[in-house]
Parts: structure tokens; sequence; C-alpha cells
């Protein structure tokens, strides 16, 4: 894994991206590129989330994950003009999907050319909304945080909404929830996942427990094209924080084995830290990874 600007990200990666098809350059022999960007300045205790400097962060971070030099090509490379998109959010009451990244998220997809009313932002319903339902690409953006299901609640668990019958992952702790990646309502339209870790829950009890003691401004966004990918760095640094509060190891209520199980068993993505480019790009002083 490197720590590399922006600009000497971009430099070195030029010819990776220059391809015609985005989601194998994002997938080269060396495995899938995740980005993790940073900024002090996302939240600040008692004041909030930052909105100007959200989309800053998530445009840096699109450039830096396909190459582009400005955040309306970067998208599309993902969403072309005239597409229906919908933008999978989630709506936890404790700790739902900022309001200021989802704007982010949808004004870049208005500057790669789709119309307002052709994007719906959503999380329950998303079976039974009209452009949903219609949409040919969705962008699959959620907060961080411990699951009681699950282990960890990320990109992969945010898609349990696109199936009928949610409960039927639920068994063996949630072991197979890699499949929701196989849904034909997200299969080969889902382009882009983004993580919110802008005050990520590291730990919690039962299945509607949140405690503040537990959030901390880690002021970041991971994002990439592979799901699995994009958790099991949200899973680090869960983990590294866990460690860090705790002054050791702890084991999570419910071991969150499906990111490992969505690569290892099913072959949807990349688990293995280890294969993953994972660039740093930002403010990295604490980073846990």
């Amino acid at each position: 894994m490197e720590n590399l600007t922006r600009r000497n990200f971009m430099k070195t990666s030029a010819a990776i991206v220059a391809g015609a098809h985005l989601g194998s350059a994002l997938n080269a022999e060396t495995g899938p590129r995740v980005v993790l960007i940073r900024d002090k300045n996302a939240s600040v205790e008692g004041a909030g989330i930052n909105e100007k400097t959200v989309q800053h962060m998530l445009d840096e971070a699109l450039m830096a994950l396909t190459g582009e030099s400005t955040p309306a090509a970067a998208m599309k490379r993902f969403i072309m003009p005239g597409e229906t998109v919908g933008i999978k959010s989630n709506a936890w009451r404790y700790l739902p999907t900022p309001r200021e990244l989802e704007k982010a998220v949808e004004k870049r997809v208005i500057d790669a050319g789709v119309e307002p009313g052709k994007i719906s932002i959503a999380d329950r319903g998303v079976l039974d909304n009209p452009v949903f339902k219609n949409a040919t690409s969705i962008i699959n953006v959620r907060p961080l945080r411990t699951h009681y299901w699950s282990g960890i609640g990320g990109c992969i668990k945010n898609l349990i909404m696109f199936s009928p019958t949610p409960s039927i992952y639920h068994p063996d702790s949630c072991a197979d929830l890699g499949l929701l990646l196989k849904l034909p309502e997200v299969n080969g339209r889902l382009k882009l996942n983004i993580l919110c870790s802008i005050t990520p829950a590291f730990h919690g009890r039962g299945p509607n427990h949140f405690d503040r003691r537990y959030v901390w401004n880690y002021n970041g966004i991971i994002i990439g094209t592979d799901a699995v990918a994009v958790d099991a760095v949200g899973l680090e640094i869960v983990k590294a924080k866990r460690q860090e509060f705790f002054g050791k190891e702890i084991n999570f209520d419910t071991i969150p084995k499906h990111i490992q199980l969505a690569d290892t068993r099913h072959k949807l993505g990349v688990s293995d830290i280890s294969r993953i480019q994972l660039i740093k790009i930002g403010w990295m002083e604490n980073s846990l990874i």
C-alpha cells in the first residue's frame, strides 16, 4: 500500500486508466484500487459536517481513482450523459449517510450529464422506487459502523434493500451477504462504492444500540469500484480503532466474515488488504491503516 499525493498518483497511473473499460483497469493484476481521503476539517465536534470540504474530498477521491483532471470527467468514467441513476443511501436514524455527501455525489452525477429528474437518493423502498427500477447505474454510499447482524455495516450490507427477502441473508452472521452483488437489480449496474468514514462507529451492543462514545471524527471517505475491497479497508480501520480505544484486541459481537467470504467463497471481490492498491491522500495523522 502506498501513500501518494493525487498529483503523483495521476502521473504514475495514467497508462493504467487509459483503457476503455474502467472496471478492468481498476481491477488489474495488482488488485483493485481503493482511495482513502481524509481532511481534518470535514467534521468538527459540535459544528457538524463541512459541506464544502466533503465536496472537495469526493472530487479529489474521484480524480485519484480515475486519473482524470476534473471531477466531472472522473464521474463520467462511471456515469454517462442521459443515464438514470440511483444513489443508494442509508437512513439509519442514529448514523445516516450525511446529506452533505449525498448532495456532493448528486452534484457530480448532474455534472456528468444526468438530468436531475433521473436521479433518486433513497434507502428503504428502492425496489418500488421508479428511478431505481429504471436505473442504468447505481452509486452505493453509506456510513461505516459496526452492525449487530453482520459485524460491520459497509457497502455490501447497504445493498440488502435490493432483496425482496432481506432475512434470508441473516443466517450464520450474514455470511453470504456478498451474494447481494449478484442480484439482478445490482449486478452490472453498481458502478461506484463510497464508504463514508467521516464519523464512523466502531463498537455497539444489540440491534439498535448507539453510543456517541464509540463514534469518532475520522474525517475520511473510502471509495472504489470493488465493494468487497472498500469494505475490507473500512474493516481494518475499525479494528485498529477498537484496539486503540480499548487498549487490546476485542472480538466483535458478530464476526464480520461476510467480507472475506464474498472473496473466498463467492469470488465477488478482493478482501485481502495486501492485494488492494490503497491510495491514501490528504490528512493522514492517525489514519490507522
